[in-house]
């Protein structure tokens, strides 16, 4: 199998073209046609703003100029061990990403209530590959954004569709 003849830090950059791959254009409402992100972290922001640029849709310099505001809250990133080896080093992690966000007009009327995201993932940490697994945690992360991103433009069609302008 090929894969077991290549090193930890080519997996990681196998797993890294794989998901730039998969990175396509999303399917957007009309309501999405330009958009306003209130909140989140650089790396939420960053996502959104990629997978609006992939889309061919603006993002709103202000509140004032959008279509549509999306609210981020409480936004978390949590690592956590789930294994440790005989060493006493953890052999496996947890990470998990959370927050609440909201829907809202340019009038801010609620388009949809405040609601959770929250993404979990493992995986493995190999003691004697720790640059690579620092990168595939990188690039989890990444892909957990990426996700939040298009969980928050599905429930958006959805809110959209049942409440047309």
């Amino acid at each position: 199998m090929l894969i077991k003849k290549i090193g930890y830090f080519d997996y990681g950059v196998i797993i890294k073209c794989l998901w730039l791959s998969s990175a396509g254009a999303l399917e957007l409402p009309a309501g999405m046609k330009n958009v306003y992100l209130d909140g989140g972290s650089a790396e939420l922001r960053e996502q959104f703003k990629r997978a609006m640029d992939i889309s061919s849709v603006a993002l709103a310099s202000s509140p004032e100029t959008a279509g549509i505001i999306v609210k981020i809250f409480n936004e978390d990133n949590q690592r956590r061990v789930l294994s440790l080896g005989s060493g006493g080093t953890a052999n496996d992690f947890e990470l998990s990403y959370r927050f609440d966000y909201e829907l809202v007009d340019a009038k801010n009327k609620v388009l949809s209530a405040r609601q959770p995201i929250e993404i979990k993932r493992e995986y493995y940490n190999d003691q004697l590959a720790v640059i690579a697994k620092d990168n595939e945690e990188t690039i989890i992360r990444n892909e957990m954004y990426q996700q939040a991103v298009r969980t928050i433009v599905n429930r958006a069609r959805v809110a959209l569709e049942a409440n047309p302008k």
